[in-house]
């Protein structure tokens, strides 16, 4: 069994390990990374949404273009009342529940569709999330060229992502960022069983691939999610700051590498981890 090694020569099991076994942990690593003590980094994991393409702005038209198609079919509302209804229905069921558009019809009552067959309002709007998905889903642009760098390199490029198995494997194929990824290194945490924040997640990734966790870099936007649980393995962490809708929030501690996309991302792997990006 892989033990986590916060420091070299200091080990514990993934049974045993306790996350306040390693408050100091990330503040080790930095010292360790400043120092060019830390192992040879050996894989890069990345979160999928609002990292490698705008979740955020690609939900909000997708939503709006839903409910202007049941206002096409019939529904008796202004398409700003709908919107806000259907948004309220995500913040209080997810964005992963599957429903939302039924969830949606219940509670705004049979007078806004009476005379008219719910099932095809529904239908309408899926179609309709669905075609929006199809034409404008599409990665941001710093994100290619540097998976592209990575490929050259002999580092193990991988995805540690928080959703249903099907949606987030769905999202790499539609994004066509599927090939850049190593087919052993994506962890989708439904299929897995373990979410974000558990810092079991990670632990499981790293090791699945066989490399302890200081030798593991990941990046992604959401501060409590992403950063706090790898720095309590001692992994190296980049936070993202694209202003998505965490970017007012949060963690318990800080990333060691705080970027505004991920053409800092190179300079950071050379210079720090003499990693060969050409």
């Amino acid at each position: 069994m892989l033990a986590v090694a916060p420091r070299r020569g200091e080990l514990f099991s993934f049974d045993t390990f306790r996350p306040g076994m390693s408050n100091d942990v990330a503040h080790r690593g930095r010292q360790e990374w400043g120092q060019g003590l830390v192992n040879r980094l050996k894989a890069v994991f990345f979160d999928i949404d609002d990292t490698l393409y705008s979740t955020s702005q690609f939900s909000k038209l997708a939503r709006i273009n839903a409910v202007k198609a049941m206002v096409s079919m019939g529904l008796r509302m202004e398409e700003d009342e709908c919107l806000r209804e259907l948004d309220e229905v995500v913040r209080e069921f997810s964005s992963n529940y599957q429903h939302h558009f039924e969830k949606f019809l219940l509670r705004v009552g049979e007078d806004a569709y009476r005379g008219l067959n719910p099932a095809v309002l529904v239908a309408s709007a899926v179609m309709a999330y669905h075609d929006t998905k199809f034409k404008q889903l599409q990665p941001f642009e710093d994100v290619r060229p540097v998976l592209e760098a990575l490929g050259r390199t002999d580092l193990r490029v991988g995805v540690i992502t928080m959703g249903p198995q099907i949606k987030q494997a769905e999202k790499l194929l539609r994004l066509d960022l599927i090939g850049y990824f190593d087919p052993g290194a994506i962890f989708i945490s439904d299929q897995i069983g373990i979410g974000k924040p558990n810092v079991k997640l990670y632990m499981k990734a790293c090791r699945a691939l066989g490399i302890w966790p200081v030798e593991a870099m990941y990046v992604g936007d959401n501060p409590p999610n992403d950063v706090d649980p790898p720095n309590q393995l001692g992994m190296a962490t980049v936070l993202v700051r694209r202003g998505g809708k965490y970017a007012g929030v949060g963690g318990a501690t800080e990333p060691d590498f705080d970027i505004r996309d991920l053409t800092e991302l190179p300079d950071i792997l050379r210079t720090k981890f003499d990693v060969n990006m050409t």
